[in-house]
C-alpha cells in the first residue's frame, strides 16, 4: 500500500492548479444549497438501520439550469441511467451508451482542467502526448467493463461505482462518491440523507463545504459513511483520480494533500488497468506538515 500521512507537496501543487482551473464549480449558496442538519449517529457492522438525524434532504437548491448549460454536466448526467447497479449482473453497453462515453470525455477533454492534468501526466511520462490515445487511455481507466463479482460476468467499471453507486448482494452500497448523482437520487427519492460526520469531534462543517462526509440510505441500503466534493464539476473529479491513478502503480494508493482548505486524504484502488474505487476522506488539519 503506497500511503504518506505527510503531505505530497507534487501532488498538492498539481491538484491546487486544477482546483483554480475548475471555473465550471459551482457556488455554494448561489448555484446549489444545502441543509447539514445532525450529526450522523452510530451504524452496527452489517446493520441496515440508522436513526435519521435529518428531516429534510441534503440539497434544498440546484441550479439546474445552469447544469443544462454546461457541457461537462450535460453529459455526465446522459451516462448515470446507463448500468445496472447490482454486482454480478451483467452489464449490456449499447451502441448509444458508448457514444455518450465518448461524449462526456470529448467534452471534459476541452475543459482547461483537463488539459492541465494531460499536460501533467505527459510530462510525468504517464500518459501519451496524442490526444485521441489519452482519450482511449481515459476510457480504459474508467469505462471499461470487469468483473467486480466473480460469480457473473463483465458487471463494474471505475465510472460506475465511483459516480453512479453499486450494490452488493442487496445488503451493502458502494461507492457513490458523487454529489451530482446524490442529489438527483434525492430529488426522485431514491436517496434519504440521515446526517453528517465532522471531521473530528470538534469540527462541524459549513454549508458552503466543498468536501463533505454524509451518511445516507439508497435502494433500501445504508451507507454509514461515504466522502463526496460538493458542487465541484466531473472534469475536476476524473482529472484528480487519474492523476492519482496513474501516478502510482499501487493495488490500494493514499495520499494526503491539501487542496483549497481542505485536507484530504485522496484513496484510489486499482482493478488491473481501470480504477476500482476513488474518493477523498477529509482529515483534520492538525499536525500535517504543509
Amino acid at each position: 500500500m503506497a500511503s504518506s500521512r505527510q503531505a505530497n507537496k507534487e501532488l498538492t501543487e498539481v491538484l491546487n492548479q486544477l482546483w483554480r482551473l475548475d471555473t465550471n464549480r459551482l457556488k455554494p449558496g448561489k448555484d446549489y444549497r444545502i441543509s447539514l442538519q445532525g450529526k450522523a449517529g452510530h451504524v452496527a457492522q452489517g446493520s441496515n438501520y440508522a436513526r435519521d438525524r435529518a428531516t429534510a434532504p441534503l440539497f434544498t437548491h440546484v441550479n439546474e439550469e445552469k447544469l443544462k448549460s454546461i457541457k461537462t454536466y450535460e453529459h455526465f448526467i446522459n451516462l448515470l441511467d446507463n448500468y445496472e447497479t447490482s454486482t454480478g449482473v451483467s452489464e449490456t453497453v449499447t451502441s448509444e451508451e458508448l457514444k455518450e462515453n465518448e461524449l462526456f470525455i470529448d467534452a471534459i477533454m476541452e475543459t482547461e482542467v483537463m488539459k492541465c492534468a494531460h499536460k501533467y501526466l505527459v510530462k510525468k511520462g504517464q500518459s501519451p502526448p496524442d490526444l485521441a490515445q489519452f482519450k482511449k487511455q481515459l476510457f480504459n481507466i474508467w469505462f471499461r467493463l470487469y468483473h467486480r463479482d466473480r460469480n457473473g460476468g463483465e458487471d463494474s467499471c471505475g465510472f460506475e461505482h465511483v459516480f453512479v453507486g453499486e450494490t452488493k448482494n442487496g445488503q451493502e452500497i458502494m461507492g457513490l462518491h458523487n454529489w451530482l448523482q446524490f442529489y438527483l437520487q434525492e430529488k426522485h427519492g431514491h436517496v434519504d440523507y440521515k446526517g453528517y460526520k465532522a471531521r473530528d469531534n470538534k469540527d462541524t462543517p459549513d454549508e458552503d463545504d466543498h468536501v463533505l462526509n454524509l451518511q445516507f440510505s439508497w435502494k433500501g441500503l445504508v451507507k454509514p459513511i461515504g466522502s463526496s466534493f460538493i458542487g465541484v464539476s466531473p472534469e475536476f473529479e476524473v482529472a484528480l483520480y487519474t492523476i492519482v491513478f496513474l501516478t502510482s502503480t499501487e493495488k490500494m494508493t493514499s495520499v494526503v494533500v491539501k487542496v483549497d482548505e481542505y485536507v484530504l486524504e485522496l484513496v484510489v484502488y486499482r482493478h488491473g488497468r481501470s480504477i476500482g474505487t476513488s474518493y477523498p476522506k477529509l482529515l483534520s488539519s492538525n499536525n500535517r506538515d504543509f
